[in-house]
């Protein structure tokens, strides 16, 4: 056998972190990127194209042994144009679905009798879900994008009238808190998960998680994993997928899916035996999982959102002196206000000391204290 290539479309932060593993296993990782100036393209062989131009990927495809995805925003008739052609990609259209359609998401759901919230179609008219509501495009959202609270049925409808589509309707949850959960699969069906994180969210940006959930019961942990490998197994997954969940009390409901290596997993390039980027080339290749245990008690990952500071390089002096076991992982992106511009990892066993260097490091990366 030789070492295969393994194509990825997408060459944003999640492939530039997955080329790390992919060299330590002498893998050859190719890229479709959309500018040679993204994130991963700046360090990774790749090639220039639109993954909505279905001859564009299919031609890059032919060049990869395998083809997988670091975004969901690769269009079903351009994934179901390579599997027609005999390209080997995952996760497959008929799984990648469920993490781009919401609707089809909560119907999958409710065929495999997972908690779902109450849920239903939106063309206009009225509701049978109380007001205030969640309504969400059903296509397309992310980072909160997509996702509003409707307090009337006047402002669903102006809403409706905005976005010119159909929208997913929701339940509003009184949640505890949110948590993730990623998972792992691969084609002849090993799979596995990791510990649950809390995903800690401001304005709809996750900003920190923490690894485990704090305070979190044996029988909500076991739901939590139990719930992600029902679904993985449901819908034939085939690589890394995170499973967003609120708790509620105690009881869980499913939020999202994001099938692909995803922020509230991030941790576990320290923080694991096996990272969520290995684990995910493992999986499509088809090769034996990886051990996803703790290597700490705590990990505490935090979001580098951009500020003021477009600097993010002379920040290192102070943060590495005050803090050495701190991790840093810098996308390379532009700086902007709000975006996500890296992330910082720092493990142990003091909770509340790593919450605390974490958003120290946060504040002075962003600008927001000087000392």
């Amino acid at each position: 056998m030789t070492f295969p290539r393994l194509g990825v479309i997408g060459a944003g932060q999640l492939a530039r972190m997955m080329a790390a593993p992919a060299t330590h296993m002498g893998i050859n990782l190719r890229l479709l990127a959309q500018d040679s100036t993204d994130s991963a393209a700046q360090i990774c062989e790749h090639v220039v194209g639109n993954p909505n131009d279905a001859q564009a990927v299919l031609d890059f495809a032919r060049t990869c042994d395998v083809v997988t995805f670091e975004h969901e925003q690769v269009p079903q008739s351009v994934i179901k144009n390579l599997e027609q052609n005999g390209i080997k990609v995952y996760p497959r259209s008929d799984s990648f679905i469920y993490s781009q359609n919401k609707v089809e998401m909560r119907k999958k759901m409710d065929e495999l009798n997972l908690p779902n919230p109450k849920w239903q179609e939106y063309s206009g008219g009225d509701t049978s879900i109380k007001f205030p509501l969640i309504a969400k495009t059903i296509t397309g959202g992310y980072d909160g994008r997509g996702v509003f609270v409707v307090k009337t049925p006047e402002e669903l409808s102006s809403i409706h009238k905005e976005i010119g589509k159909t929208l997913l309707l929701e339940e509003m949850l009184e949640f505890d808190c949110e948590i993730a959960i990623m998972v792992a699969r691969s084609p002849h069906g090993q799979a596995a998960t990791w510990a649950a994180t809390w995903t800690i969210q401001e304005d709809g940006i996750c900003t920190t998680t923490v690894t485990p959930v704090p305070e979190l019961t044996d029988e909500l942990s076991s739901a939590a994993a139990s719930i992600a490998l029902t679904i993985a197994q449901g819908i034939s997954l085939v690589g890394v997928m995170a499973v967003e969940l609120f708790r509620v009390g105690d009881r869980l409901i499913i939020n999202e899916l994001a099938m692909r290596p995803h922020n509230s997993g991030h941790w576990t390039i320290e923080g694991s035996v096996t990272s969520q980027f290995e684990q995910h080339i493992r999986a499509v290749l088809d090769l034996p999982l990886g051990d996803t245990a703790l290597t700490s008690p705590w990990a505490v990952m935090g979001n580098i959102l951009g500020g003021e500071k477009t600097d993010m390089y002379r920040p290192y002096l102070h943060l590495m002196a005050r803090t050495p076991g701190l991790k840093f992982h810098h996308y390379r992106k532009e700086v902007r206000p709000g975006r996500k511009i890296g992330h910082v990892t720092l493990l142990g066993s003091d909770l509340v000391e790593l919450r605390h260097e974490v958003q120290h490091a946060l504040d002075y990366l962003s600008g927001a204290v000087d000392e």
